[in-house]
């Protein structure tokens, strides 16, 4: 499986994007995302397989709470995420079990806080927030990515994962002919 980013490239990807010209027009109409929660995806993948987009997050976090506000509120996001996503909000320190099939994910306590089994299955282990990941349609993660996304970074990894080009594409090489239409809008 072809990985997507490194420290350095997410700093490339943002300067590429901000220097890019639009070839076509991306029209939103939704205001919000649907957020679900994971037993809701689960359900709801049963009867319509989608990919899944996985916003682990903490009520502490402030770049968190940037990205809800500034990444997940704009348009383009919203449609792209609506349209080929579940979308799930995931606390990483949530306290709930979380059933899914026979296996039962648990809280972890640890020094003050502590952290949910599940979210560090989803982030390989490394409790950095946000981080987003990526799942395919069988609910395997495809791709954690940690760290505070722009909405200029989010659109193109969201249509990397949603068309599939993942999956024959390296990233750089896709981003060399993305055209972001945020460009014109600025």
């Amino acid at each position: 499986m072809k990985r997507l980013l490194t420290g350095f490239s997410l700093v490339a990807i943002g300067l590429f994007l901000l220097s890019a010209s639009p070839k076509k027009e991306v029209k939103a109409t939704q205001t919000e995302i649907n957020w679900v929660t994971i037993e809701e995806a689960v359900k709801l993948n049963q009867k319509e397989p989608r990919k899944w987009v996985v916003d682990c997050y903490t009520s502490w976090c402030g770049w968190c709470k940037r990205m809800d506000k500034e990444t997940f509120t704009d348009p383009l996001i919203v449609k792209e995420i609506n349209k080929n996503f579940y979308a799930i909000k995931f606390d990483a320190e949530s306290k709930k079990d979380i059933t899914i099939g026979s296996k039962t994910y648990k809280f972890v306590p640890q020094g003050s806080r502590g952290h949910h089994e599940l979210a560090a299955l989803l982030m390989g282990g490394k409790m950095t927030y946000p981080t987003s990941v990526f799942m395919d349609e069988n609910m395997k993660v495809i791709q954690p990515l940690a760290g505070y996304l722009s909405k200029e970074q989010m659109l193109p990894i969201l249509m990397f994962f949603s068309s599939n080009t993942y999956k024959s594409t390296e990233w750089n090489d896709y981003l060399k002919e993305f055209d972001s239409p945020y460009s014109e809008l600025k």
